[in-house]
């Protein structure tokens, strides 16, 4: 059995990328392990954080609209879904490592607490002076501690490369990327999940019916996906036209991605992992065309969507309901289940009761808001 992950080694010593990851070359785990005897490190840190609690609570975490607003926008699960099926077949065609790349895209929005960034603002500003909240270096502190499905270690003891790739959006995103380890893998993901968000929130943003489609008039990706299905499908209902749009937009944006930076990655001469480390500035990138077409787009969605009175309410709902949950556990932690209140020792209050709200769903976050506040809620 030891032979099938040994041949899967080496197969991606001979078909992957020069610059590609290589699974038997990983830097290893925190807590050493045994290898498996048919899957790959990172074919391991796919499937840990796929059953991993933290993954299944994103079913019922807002993307950006609220679960009980409707079954078809998204949440962060389906979110998370899609940017891995994005990422995996950019990896594909620049010949990486799919399996890195999916176990990256697969964690990336592991730390976002309830009701989308509506959690990140309340709990960054409760956090203010206690150390501070930021999401992605939440998602790290989920995979390296706060899980706990394993006797012999904390966390899911992912490894060096996957946690590396998990450390994204920083202030000074590239000097902080150039003491780190680099990987296109992760930079792919990156961009794998701006393609995500913004087509797809665009697409629940019409579903909404917050978007008149006079109003996307003047934004290119949108205009010139249209003028295609115009010509080619004179007769097309609205509903299918604009899902058939937001597939054409998807596509377009990703096949840049590739080319571009293909001929990026060639004009660098980059020929190992080890090469990308001394590379100044991005990896994996847009033409300088379709980025400002991107930004274009991120301004109207900003506006129309972000921006939406709607949207609006259910943040500023979603930011009452964390500030008095937290500001209640910190007053008194007597309320807390008895195994946050182990954390409290360890961690102190304030981090104890940031780690249990964000790891709240939108609907647990609301009934934990009854209990303790509606009299004659059961508690």
């Amino acid at each position: 059995m030891k032979k099938i992950r040994e041949a899967l080694e080496t197969e991606e010593e001979t078909r992957l990328a020069p610059y590609a990851v290589r699974s038997g070359e990983s830097r290893g785990r925190a807590w050493p392990e045994k290898e498996h005897e048919v899957r790959t490190v990172f074919q391991r840190d796919r499937d840990r954080i796929i059953h991993s609690t933290a993954f299944r609570r994103l079913q019922y975490k807002t993307q950006v609209f609220v679960n009980h607003e409707g079954d078809h926008y998204r949440t962060r699960l389906t979110h998370t879904i899609e940017t891995s099926q994005i990422a995996r077949s950019l990896g594909r065609a620049l010949v990486l490592n799919e399996d890195l790349i999916e176990a990256i895209a697969l964690a990336h929005d592991l730390g976002h607490g309830p009701f989308g960034h509506a959690g990140q603002s309340a709990l960054s500003e409760l956090m203010q002076g206690h150390g501070g909240f930021e999401h992605n270096v939440q998602a790290l502190r989920i995979v390296e501690e706060l899980e706990e499905s394993y006797p012999d270690f904390p966390g899911l003891n992912l490894t060096f490369e996957v946690r590396e790739g998990l450390k994204k959006h920083p202030e000074n995103f590239f000097a902080q990327r150039s003491k780190r380890f680099r990987s296109v893998e992760a930079e792919g993901v990156d961009h794998a999940d701006e393609i995500a968000y913004t087509c797809h929130d665009l697409d629940d943003g019409l579903r909404a019916e917050m978007i008149a489609e006079e109003e996307l008039r003047g934004t290119r990706l949108w205009e010139e996906a249209l003028n295609y299905i115009h010509k080619k499908y004179p007769r097309i209902e609205p509903a299918p036209r604009n899902r058939l749009a937001i597939r054409l937009l998807i596509n377009q944006l990703v096949m840049d991605l590739i080319e571009t930076t293909r001929r990026h990655l060639e004009k660098l001469g980059v020929k190992s992992v080890k090469d990308l480390q001394k590379v100044q500035g991005p990896l994996v990138l847009f033409s300088p065309g379709m980025t400002k077409k991107m930004e274009q787009l991120r301004r109207f969605l900003h506006a129309h969507v972000y921006q939406h009175y709607r949207v609006v309410r259910m943040t500023d709902k979603g930011q009452r309901f964390i500030r008095c949950l937290f500001e209640a556990y910190v007053k008194k932690p007597g309320q807390l289940a008895p195994s946050v209140r182990k954390r409290v020792e360890k961690d102190g209050i304030y981090r104890a009761v940031c780690d249990y709200i964000a790891g709240m769903t939108d609907r647990f976050a609301q009934d934990e808001y009854k209990r303790l506040f509606e009299p004659f809620e059961r508690v």
